[in-house]
């Protein structure tokens, strides 16, 4: 198969919900990327064979689509070389375009940017603010808002009493926090984004679970680190495969969601967060943890940072305990780790806002009574998903998540990648399991959120199911057009 980059999938985006005929918006979306300089001139494409393979269309359609280009002048062909992007495109000046060569998250970061239409994207949850966001918004009002308005509003570090309620709900999980050991940033991302400024190097290496988000594989590919995934088990990451990869590689850094990992909604077990720790000080080896679904201050499962052994990072936020439009995380790490990261921080914002950090702090204390209060809804709505894909998709396979809002389902002997095209034919963006794994062992997965409403579920599925009689109909063509 022609290789090429960047990757047409991230490049192509949405193109197949475009209006007009299939061949027509792959042409005109093909264009757009040249011109804008997302793909480079003089760059060979894929043959139409395999490209046609790629987007599961018809081999068709690509013959088509690469004629009127060719008719546009923007594609050129020379027996034995193949296709090529005319070098005398006028295209845009050559800057970047914010995707990152290799990664797989540009799809999920250009929904944010383009907004999802008609579209069903699974690239997020959808989780609405509830009416305690409100409550706390209108009491900060009363109470606080003018004594904040006196204040510079510079606090690269965070607001000293959002800073010391975060503190004060790691200690209540087992792990004695500081303010000082505590930094506020703008979402749990940009606490991943910083880290990854501040540790790794272009040719460093990475440990994170296999599969894993990503969205975060990308910032450490931004950096220019490589990825080495380490499989799961049902207590988490393979202990013994990280220790392994930790005497062989000598990584800069290990990346982990052990609280409702996702995709897979696995909940890491007590013992194997303390050997996690462990594995920390015997290599000196930093772990982050990515406690996106941990709920501050319960008596649930301890971060790993609770348990002795070498540095710990700790990212949290509020997008999944409160509400994603509320931009508050942070990370709780060492005193000199929390002052060098700071200084990141200010280079990148001088601070997260203050009105914000002031409503956190008023939501903190009451995040485990939060969490048990939704603790129903989730579960019907979980109970919903299940019932609908028994009916209509009884083929696909999931094992129930022990937390968090995401199945983690897979397709039997399907390439998810290229179901994803044919469910984006349907109005549904699917996260398709290669995006996921570094390593390419989870192909015939794909990540499906049941956080949405009934009503946006059943019509969720319904599209999938059409996109999955679809596939099978591309299938047996293909079948018999390729014996």
């Amino acid at each position: 198969m022609d290789q090429f980059e960047p990757d047409l999938l991230d490049v192509l985006a949405d193109w197949m919900t475009w209006p007009g005929p299939l061949y027509q918006s792959l042409a005109d979306a093909l264009d757009r990327a040249v011109r804008e300089g997302d793909l480079d001139l003089g760059a060979r494409l894929p043959s139409e064979r395999d490209l046609a393979r790629q987007l599961a269309i018809s081999r068709g359609t690509v013959v088509s689509a690469y004629d009127e280009l060719r008719g546009r002048g923007v594609l050129t062909s020379v027996r034995g070389s193949g296709t090529r992007i005319s070098e005398k495109v006028r295209a845009g000046q050559s800057t970047s375009d914010g995707r990152v060569p290799g990664g797989h998250g540009g799809p999920v970061f250009q929904r944010l940017v383009d907004g999802s239409g008609e579209v069903i994207s699974l690239a997020n949850t959808d989780d609405a603010a509830y009416h305690e966001v409100r409550d706390a918004l209108l009491e900060l009002v009363d109470s606080d808002l003018l004594t904040l308005m006196t204040d510079s509003g510079y606090h690269p570090s965070g607001l000293p009493e959002l800073r010391t309620a975060i503190a004060t709900g790691y200690t209540a999980m087992g792990a004695p926090s500081s303010a000082e050991q505590v930094l506020i940033t703008t979402g749990a991302h940009q606490a991943i984004s910083l880290i990854a400024k501040m540790y790794l190097r272009r040719g460093c290496m990475v440990l994170t679970e296999s599969p894993a988000w990503p969205g975060c594989l990308d910032l450490f590919r931004a950096a220019g680190a490589r990825i080495v995934g380490i499989p799961l088990d049902g207590d988490g990451v393979r202990a013994d495969l990280l220790a392994a990869a930790m005497a062989q590689h000598r990584p800069a850094l290990v990346f982990l969601m052990p609280t409702y990992h996702n995709p897979t909604g696995l909940l890491m077990s007590s013992s194997r967060r303390r050997r996690i720790a462990a594995l920390a000080e015997e290599y000196g080896v930093p772990v982050v943890e990515d406690n996106a679904h941990l709920v501050l201050g319960s008596p649930g499962p301890q971060p790993i940072a609770a348990s002795p052994g070498g540095a710990v990072l700790s990212v949290g936020s509020l997008a999944k305990a409160v509400w994603p439009g509320l931009r508050i995380g942070w990370v709780r790490a060492a005193e000199p780790t929390i002052r060098r990261l700071a200084r990141h921080k200010a280079l990148a914002d001088l601070g997260s806002p203050v009105l914000d950090q002031a409503l956190a702090a008023r939501l903190l204390p009451g995040l485990p009574a939060l969490a048990a209060r939704r603790a129903p809804l989730r579960e019907e709505r979980l109970r919903h998903l299940e019932s609908l894909l028994r009916r209509y998709l009884p083929d696909w396979q999931w094992r129930r998540p022990q937390g968090g809002s995401v199945l983690w389902i897979e397709l039997p002997s399907i390439d998810a990648a290229r179901y994803a095209q044919v469910a984006l034919r349907h109005g549904v963006e699917v996260i398709p399991g290669a995006a996921t794994d570094p390593e390419g062992h989870h192909d015939s997965y794909l990540r499906l959120p049941f956080s949405y409403p009934p009503s946006t579920l059943d019509e969720l599925v319904h599209r999938l199911r059409r996109a999955w009689v679809d596939m099978g109909s591309d299938n047996h063509r293909q079948t018999r057009t390729n014996p």
